[in-house]
């Protein structure tokens, strides 16, 4: 018969595999259960709180297929950061069809759990500020980091009580306009107002009024800043593009360019490049993917000219 060590030590739940490596201490037998290593005669810990490298994921819908049970990450683009919850439509978590009576209730729940989401004022301003900030980063084609930026400067102006007596969506692209300052990837005032509600005119001033209160640390556009945008949308050789920088370092250290729109600035040196490396990409093709008049690309050809005759 087992002695009563014995019969503990081999019914113990928690043994899942016994090693035969002998104990640094002791030289008795180590044992290896899912929480430690140690060594049954001298009670020695040689290992513990081992990592479990395996997904820690879990989807109850289908075990068997997907083991996925974490859903999105946190986000500030959403007011609830992304970990709210909503409600279906006409399956259950089984994938079988609702019956009439209960997509009917499911209504009614997803009505009530619409207004439990914003049962404030603020709430709904701040939900329907982010959503225009996902619109108007995605119609201008920028990155995910651009978005999370500018709907957190939105945050903050809200905070701040900058939203009183103003327009929401002009507050959000005003918040999206500095964002691409702030990262050196400035859209003009013109592209923002085009994927806008609000005219020219108001966004300008809700910057105004952003950059005024939060002491925005928005650095000056020069005209390189607007360049890449320029020689990607008429699709210019990468030669031309580094050309025309090489133009534009010139000019800046001649300040032939000071007080000058940046766009055509960056517009005519990119034309003057395009002749250099005999690209000759026209004077409106550059003009309308700089959205300035062909007038000014020439008047800034010209300006240019004579930083290459220097």
């Amino acid at each position: 018969m087992a002695s009563r060590d014995t019969y503990e030590r081999t019914f113990d739940e928690d043994v899942q595999q016994a090693d035969q490596n002998t104990c640094p201490e002791c030289s008795g037998r180590v044992t290896t259960n899912a929480y430690e290593t140690i060594c049954e005669d001298c009670g020695l810990v040689i290992d513990d709180e081992q990592i479990d490298h395996g997904p820690e994921w879990r989807e109850f819908a289908d075990d068997q297929t997907n083991s996925r049970r974490t859903g999105s990450p946190n986000t500030v683009a959403r007011h609830d950061r992304g970990i709210g919850t909503e409600i279906g439509w006409n399956r259950d978590s089984s994938g079988r069809q609702l019956s009439q009576e209960k997509r009917r209730q499911l209504v009614r729940l997803r009505r009530e759990h619409k207004r439990a989401k914003a049962d404030s004022t603020a709430d709904r301003n701040q939900i329907q500020g982010l959503v225009d900030i996902r619109r108007m980063t995605a119609a201008l084609g920028l990155g995910r980091s651009i978005r999370d930026q500018a709907c957190q400067l939105f945050r903050t102006a809200q905070n701040n009580d900058l939203l009183r007596g103003r327009s929401i969506e002009a507050i959000a692209a005003a918040c999206v306009y500095a964002v691409c300052r702030l990262n050196e990837q400035p859209r003009p005032f013109e592209a923002i107002a085009t994927v806008s509600k609000m005219s020219l005119d108001r966004i300008r001033h809700s910057y105004g009024i952003l950059n005024r209160e939060l002491d925005l640390p928005v650095p000056p556009v020069g005209p390189k800043q607007y360049l890449p945008q320029i020689a990607s949308a008429v699709d210019a050789h990468t030669e031309t593009e580094r050309r025309a920088r090489e133009l534009l370092e010139r000019a800046d250290d001649r300040a032939v360019a000071n007080g000058q729109n940046p766009m055509g600035a960056a517009a005519g040196a990119l034309y003057l490049a395009s002749r250099q490396t005999g690209e000759y990409i026209k004077q409106e093709t550059i003009a309308t993917a700089a959205d300035v008049a062909a007038v000014t690309v020439r008047k800034r050809y010209r300006d240019l000219q004579s930083v290459v005759a220097t």
